[in-house]
């Protein structure tokens, strides 16, 4: 089929190598090399010396005076713009910038980035998970058969999320996690991070205060903190968060745990803590954020009923994630929130972002209500509890007797303590590990509070082994005893 015939007066935009001419123009100009009021070739000389045909570079040209970069006029040669070229300035500083930002935005300022590392063979990180494990061939039937469904309109949905999720969630959580709820109260988010964000903004003001596991997830405390509130860590222990412990502080409006597998150290809170817990929660009208990060995950037992599902006052908002047992690229989660939080979560919902991807919303409650979901949390369970053993196991063999892995009841990832070295090493094991090929993290970096000379924690690391098959977990720790025997203890 021939190409249409441009209307008489009018060319065709550049293509090709007109293009090409156009951007490398605008570049010159924006980088001064070009300066303003600057005359430009003739577009018969320049078609000449870039071995281009005349009409390209006039079609380039004239593209490039509508986008007002050039001024050209019949008979007279094309000059570069006064306005096209920005006054030279120095770019803003770092330390410039803080009177520009927001308060938030100071207080992210403030924050250390994490630092990016460059992959290595054999990585035990945590939050990790391995892309062979992902149901890709059910996930793929379900995202086409959705993408093939006709729908009258594309438009928005309502923040809340696709209905058809959150009634797959309402049923689902039902069965595996012990919730009762209505589909009213679930809230789809971007993961679980999102729902911390959305938690941080709407119930906390400058000066409150939120209860802190210590150690625990950095990423909620640096939430809480960017939205002004004051945490206060209160320790854990073998058995997740010491409910003895909780402050009676009229400012403490937030309790952020994790009940069912305490991260990074793994202890499952009893029965008799999370009616301690709640009942703080009720004598102080706080609120306690429940993350459920991994529960899904418990080997040897039926996995604990969450907290949510004894909470009888409206206190607990749950969140949970696909994250663990599908992909963290997946960035979709779930918030379960009290009546009373319905309206306002959903408002912020909208505001943030709209909704979540609606062709994933949908093949994610395909899969649910299919069962298929379920199966794979089950094949995975039996999958990570192999990687689990070969960890204890490999642990046991090739590292010091004193060496303790802690918090492998459930979950996927475990603590190892090092008695023969103080927590001071850990930067320094860490950093040989990594030149060793193997990826391990510290678990000081969890702590709200600093290490102090008089200190006296052994070293920790964090393992997670969900991304690494069982013969690569137990490469993996036999290369970490090398590794300690290089490192001196501190």
């Amino acid at each position: 089929m021939p190409s249409p015939t441009p209307r008489p007066g009018l060319r065709p935009g550049p293509t090709g190598a007109g293009q090409r001419l156009c951007q490398q123009l605008r570049t010159q100009i924006a980088a001064g090399t070009l300066a303003s009021g600057a005359r430009l070739p003739s577009t018969r000389a320049l078609a000449a010396d870039l071995g281009l045909s005349r009409t390209t570079v006039t079609a380039a040209y004239e593209q490039l005076a509508a986008e007002g970069y050039l001024v050209t006029a019949a008979g007279r040669v094309a000059r570069v713009a006064r306005a096209a070229v920005p006054p030279a300035t120095a770019a803003p500083q770092l330390e410039d910038m803080g009177s520009q930002l927001s308060t938030y935005g100071r207080r992210l300022l403030s924050f250390r980035a994490p630092a990016p590392s460059t992959p290595v063979p054999l990585d035990f990180l945590y939050g990790a998970v391995a892309a062979h494990d992902f149901p890709l061939r059910s996930w793929r039937r379900a995202v086409q058969a959705e993408r093939a469904r006709s729908q009258a309109h594309l438009n928005y949905i309502e923040p809340e999320g696709e209905p058809a999720l959150r009634r797959a969630l309402q049923a689902y959580l039902g069965r595996a996690r012990g919730l009762v709820c209505d589909a009213d109260q679930v809230l789809v988010v971007h993961g679980s991070q999102q729902g911390i964000d959305l938690a941080s903004r709407l119930l906390l003001d400058a000066g409150d205060a939120v209860v802190m596991e210590e150690p625990g997830y950095l990423s909620a405390r640096r939430s809480f903190e960017a939205a002004g509130a004051r945490c206060i860590p209160v320790r854990v222990d073998e058995q997740g968060l010491v409910t003895q412990e909780l402050p009676e502080d009229a400012q403490a409006r937030l309790a952020y745990v994790t009940p069912s597998h305490q991260f990074p150290m793994g202890g499952v809170m009893p029965i008799g803590r999370r009616h301690e817990l709640l009942q703080w929660a009720e004598r102080r009208a706080a609120w306690v954020l429940e993350d459920d990060y991994d529960g899904e995950f418990r080997y040897g037992q039926r996995p604990i009923d969450a907290l949510q599902s004894i909470d009888h006052h409206g206190r607990v908002i749950y969140l949970g994630t696909f994250s663990k047992a599908l992909s963290p690229q997946l960035r979709l989660g779930y918030m379960v929130l009290p009546p009373a939080l319905v309206p306002v979560f959903r408002q912020a919902k909208r505001l943030a972002d709209r909704h979540a991807p609606v062709a994933e919303q949908r093949a994610l409650a395909h899969l649910i209500d299919t069962g298929a979901y379920e199966r794979h949390v089950r094949r995975m369970r039996r999958e990570y509890e192999h990687r689990r053993a070969a960890m204890l196991e490999a642990v046991a063999l090739h590292l010091p007797r004193e060496a303790q892995l802690v918090g492998t009841a459930a979950g996927l990832h475990a603590v190892l303590w090092l008695p023969g070295w103080a927590a001071s090493a850990e930067q320094a094991i860490v950093a040989a590990a990594r030149a060793a090929g193997v990826g391990v993290y510290p678990v000081s970096a969890l702590y709200a509070q600093a290490l102090t000379r008089s200190d006296v924690r052994a070293a920790g690391l964090i393992l997670g082994y969900a991304s690494l098959t069982p013969a690569q977990v137990a490469q993996g720790v036999k290369t970490l005893s090398r590794v300690l025997a290089t490192v001196a203890p501190r």
